[in-house]
């Protein structure tokens, strides 16, 4: 897989790498990239799918999306990395942790979830099969923003481009890791210091979510910001910006 990525920050530097949600491509991430690269080599990419990666048939398993992070790390010569992931990124996080303990130095999982369940999963990839994905736009605004925040024309513009411009196929297939996932049971195997950022009104994924991944990673802490729903860190981008520095280290 051809993942498509972006490396800024010094080199040298440790890296962190940051992972998109479902829906998103990497500009998930503008708002980390300018704070994280002053003492971080960065990197982003676009899950398979997803911005500029490409898309194979689905369905995917997240040993397919860890995979390509592993791949890119191999391609790019990066032997130990921090990483972050938001929502399908931090399943993908939690899954590098356990499998490839050697590969993550430090893990921030962002509105994420250990577990789902699978039937609303395959009937949104059915979905978005049959209807494509301008579908995905209305349901998906409330979900990831508060009202206040959903209502700006920057954030909506920039979020309605990235959802249309995702491969349908793509997502669908994304949905259908999500819906197999099995990364619950393997908690308590993740070392890395792990950081757990909720949001308050999040609907997708609650801070009971978090809070039952700190249960399981016994180096986790909880941090529950508001207002914030689903993308916190386009939301919230200041407290979580914060949060990652201090995390990875890089806090003045």
């Amino acid at each position: 897989m051809n993942v498509d990525h972006e490396l800024t920050g010094p080199d040298g530097a440790p890296v962190v790498v940051l992972s998109n949600s479902l829906g998103t491509d990497l500009r998930l991430w503008d708002e980390q990239v300018p704070a994280l690269s002053e003492r971080f080599r960065v990197l982003r990419y676009d899950q398979r799918g997803h911005g500029g990666t490409g898309t194979e048939p689905g369905p995917y398993a997240l040993d397919q999306l860890g995979g390509d992070v592993l791949e890119l790390l191999d391609r790019l010569g990066i032997e130990k990395a921090h990483f972050a992931g938001v929502s399908l990124g931090g399943m993908t996080g939690m899954w590098l942790a356990e499998r490839a303990p050697e590969r993550i130095d430090r893990l921030a999982l962002i509105c994420t979830s250990a577990d789902l369940g699978s039937t609303p999963w395959l009937e949104r990839a059915a979905k978005v099969r049959a209807n494509g994905m301008a579908a995905m736009v209305e349901p998906s605004l409330p979900r990831w923003f508060t009202p206040a925040a959903a209502e700006r024309p920057d954030i909506r513009a920039k979020f309605e481009d990235m959802i249309v411009k995702a491969d349908a196929e793509g997502y669908a297939a994304c949905c259908e890791a999500i819906a197999g996932m099995d990364v619950l049971g393997g908690l308590p195997g993740i070392t890395a210091p792990t950081l757990v950022i909720a949001g308050a009104e999040d609907p997708a994924t609650p801070p009971s979510h978090a809070e039952r991944i700190a249960e399981g990673v016994r180096s986790a802490r909880v941090e529950v910001l508001s207002p914030a729903a689903h993308l916190a860190n386009a939301e919230q981008p200041d407290a979580v910006n914060e949060l990652l520095l201090e995390h990875f280290g890089g806090a003045a």
